[in-house]
Formats: structure tokens, sequence, C-alpha cells
């Protein structure tokens, strides 16, 4: 009896021990099978290239990187854009370690092109083109020929690296260039989807992602599409010509409203906020470089001195103005330098009437609401509001005997304070805003406080 309790014992054990390796068995294969899971990142271009696009395929390349993605699929459809971020692009799928393949769903033209023959496969659906990569200007003319040929030079190493037809390439930019039964003198190349199969342009003619995946016997995938971050959602918020006119308006009116009342905080700190907002976004995305964001500075300083420093109103504070004006301009758009050959008139228009809009804005809060700030309860919690008049028993004079009216010297430059010298003694002075040079003659207007108001004595 006792042997048979023991046997259904170690067979109930047994029984156990099965299901358990069962169980572990299974996850194993489950394990195995997620791990041989392909995964296909899945990015767009679909926008003209610039620094965002350059910044957008940046963020999509280093996020397959971490998701160690076994395939990335670019779906393209562009007319093209600046040269210089399709270059940056371009170097990056070139540093790429896993397979690149483009899908040209409509049109690779221009700078389009270029990162298309970078790339490891070209797929292209029914009725799409590839090609007329030939620089252009922002009017639509042909640029100097210094960018022909730098152009011309990319697409044709490009080529020779990844096996397709360098001379084709070419010529793809230099409508001088002729090919035997490819292309006349006087024509750019643009092949549709048979022509570029037949140049060895393309891989083949596919109708979706699915199709190339197939082509290239690609099974148990997993696509996964890039899409930008809330933080990268947000940021491209303030890059909006509206935003950045709202930006300015705070930027301009808080530091104008902390000089007129120095001392509450709040107007400087929105001021700073909203320029962190506004500068910030644009330099990220390549569009803000660092000369433009220090002129802003400059200007600011400019400014500042002709306020505080410099008598009257002369070169510095125009010069100020101009440059805080222009580098708000210049951070919003795609120059290099002060090359503008590939920034449209539009764009500039939209920067400058961004601006402006910003700068009338900011007047309009100053006189209409500044008025309205300064007798809200809220401002009275955070300044000071009380007086004390003379008509009330207060007064500044710490004199004994009234000075209005003496005479004497200018002891230093006044500028518009400064000190000055009556009946061989030594006072602070300041004037109404007038330069006095040093030695000149001078009359005391008011005595009241620690410093004597003065003008010269004509």
């Amino acid at each position: 009896m006792q042997n048979y309790i023991i046997n259904k014992r170690n067979k109930v054990i047994i029984q156990k021990f099965n299901i358990l390796l069962y169980f572990i068995l299974c996850l194993s294969i489950s394990a195995i099978a997620q791990s041989s899971e392909k995964k296909v990142m899945v990015m767009h271009i679909d926008a003209e290239i610039d620094p965002r696009m350059n910044r957008y395929v940046d963020l999509a390349l280093s996020h397959a990187e971490d998701i160690d993605a076994d395939y990335v699929i670019i779906e393209m459809d562009t007319y093209g854009g600046a040269v210089t971020d399709a270059k940056d692009i371009v170097e990056r799928i070139l540093d790429f370690e896993k397979p690149i393949w483009v899908f040209i769903n409509k049109d690779a033209a221009s700078a389009g092109a270029l990162i298309s023959i970078t790339c490891d496969s070209i797929y292209m659906a029914p009725g799409a083109n590839i090609g007329a990569a030939t620089v252009v200007t922002a009017d639509g003319a042909a640029a100097p020929d210094k960018y022909q040929s730098y152009m011309r030079s990319t697409m044709r190493s490009i080529a020779e690296e990844k096996g397709r037809d360098p001379k084709i390439a070419e010529a793809m930019v230099d409508q001088s260039i002729e090919i035997d039964s490819v292309t006349k003198a006087g024509q750019v190349i643009t092949f549709s989807t048979a022509e570029a199969i037949q140049y060895g342009f393309c891989e083949g003619k596919v109708t979706s992602i699915e199709d190339i995946l197939k082509r290239n016997q690609v099974e148990g995938y997993e696509i996964v599409e890039y899409e930008l971050s809330g933080t990268e959602k947000i940021i491209s918020i303030f890059l909006n010509p509206f935003v950045s006119g709202i930006l300015i308006l705070v930027i301009i009116g808080g530091i104008w409203f902390e000089l007129q009342t120095p001392g509450v905080g709040f107007p400087i700190a929105a001021a700073v906020i909203a320029l962190i907002l506004y500068f910030v976004p644009y330099y990220l995305t390549g569009l803000a470089e660092n000369w433009e964001i220090i002129a802003f500075f400059v200007g600011i300083v400019l400014i500042a001195l002709e306020i505080f420093v410099i008598p009257g109103f002369g070169i510095a504070g125009i010069l100020g103005i101009a440059i805080t004006i222009g580098s708000l301009v210049l951070v919003m758009l795609n120059n290099d330098a002060f090359d503008f050959s590939f920034v449209g008139f539009n764009e500039l228009l939209i920067a400058v009437g961004a601006t402006l809009t910003g700068l009338l804005g900011s007047m309009v809060l100053l006189f209409v609401g500044g008025v309205r700030l300064t007798n809200s309860k809220v401002f009275a919690r955070v300044a000071l509001m009380d007086t004390m008049g003379r008509d009330q028993g207060y007064t500044s004079n710490f004199k004994t005997e009234s000075m209005v009216g003496l005479k004497g010297t200018a002891y230093t430059v006044l500028r518009p304070s400064g000190k000055v010298l009556i009946n061989e003694e030594i006072y602070d002075a300041y004037t109404r805003g007038d330069y006095i040079e040093k030695d000149a003659k001078i009359v005391v207007l008011s005595d009241e406080g620690t410093s004597l108001k003065v003008k010269l004595d004509n």
C-alpha cells in the first residue's frame, strides 16, 4: 500500500514536470519566432528637401538604429530642394549599416534623385519619375556653374559607388551631355519607371512596400512607420511664421516694458522664455546659424548702449535696431550666410512680414495694453504704486539751502550724468539728456534728491 502511494506521488510529480517543460518549450519557440521576425522601418520624404527634412531623416535613421531595424524603406515623393541639405542626407544614408531601399511612388526630382541613387535599391510605382537634377535658384533659373559642377560630381561619384551608370547620372544634371540612344544635347534626363528599369536606375516596378519585401524574399516581418515624437511635433509648431510673429511680439514687448519699469521681473522673464522658444526650434532644424543668434544679442547691446550710455539717439541705436530685426528675419530663412540664391521671394516675404507684424504688435501692446496693465490689480501686487509727494510733506531735498540758479563748471563729462564743481564743492549731477563737455559752464535747474539737475549756461 505504501509503495502504491509513493508510485502515485511520483507520477504526479513527473506529470507536473512535463507540463512545466512543455510551457518552457513553448516560450522558447515563441521567443525564437519573435527574434527571427524582421523589422522594416518606413520613413517618408514627401516634401521639400530643406533643414526640416534634413533633421527628420537624421532622427528617422537614428530611430532605425535604436530599434535595430533590418531594413529601411524611404517612400519618396519630392521635387527636390536645397543641395546642401540633400548632401547631408546622402552622407547619413551612406553611413547607415543596414540596407536602405527607396520607393518612388510619384516623383524623385533634383535633390530627390540624388537621394534615391544613394540608396541600395530603387523601386518605382507605375507613372513615377526620377531625374531632372539641375540645380536651380529660388526663381527657377539655373544656378551658377559652381553649384552645377558640385551636383554633377556628387551624382557621378554616388552612381559609381552604387554600380549605376555615372554618365547617365551626370546627364540628369547637365543638359549639354549627349548619350547615344539615351538623351540628346539640350535635354536633361528624366526617366519614367520603364526607362529607369531599362538603364539600371530602378530594380523593379512595384505598387506597394509589401511588393518590395516580397521581391526581396523578406518574410515574417514587422513594418514600423516612423513618426516624429511629441517634442518634435511641438518644435514644428514653433516653426510656424504666425507663431514666430507672436514670439517676436513678446520678446520686443517684454524687453521694452522691463526697460520702462525696471525691477518688475515678469516682462523680462516672458521675453527670455519667448526668446528660447523662438531660437531653439530654428537652431535645431539648422535654419538659425550661430552668427545670426549672436547678431541678435549684439543688436540688443547696441540699443542698450544708446539708451543708457551714449547721449541722444544716433548710429548705435539705429544700427542696433537694424541688426536685431535683420537677425530675426534671417533666422527663419534657409540662407547660406548672405547668399540668398535658394531663398524664394515668398519665403523672404513671409519672414519679413512675421517679424514686422511682431514688432508692430509689440508697439500696440505697449501703448494700449501697457496702460491697462499698470492700472490693474495684478500689477499693483508686484510694483510699488504709492507715491510720497511734496503735498504730503515728503521731500527728497537734503540740502539746507537751495542751489537752484547757482552756476559752476562740469567737473567731468555729463552724458547725461556726471559731476559738477560749484563754489569749490563737487556734486553729482545730471542733465535733461543733453551732452555736456568737461569744464563747460553749467547752471543748476533743480536740487531735489541726491543729484543736481543742470544745463549748459549760455
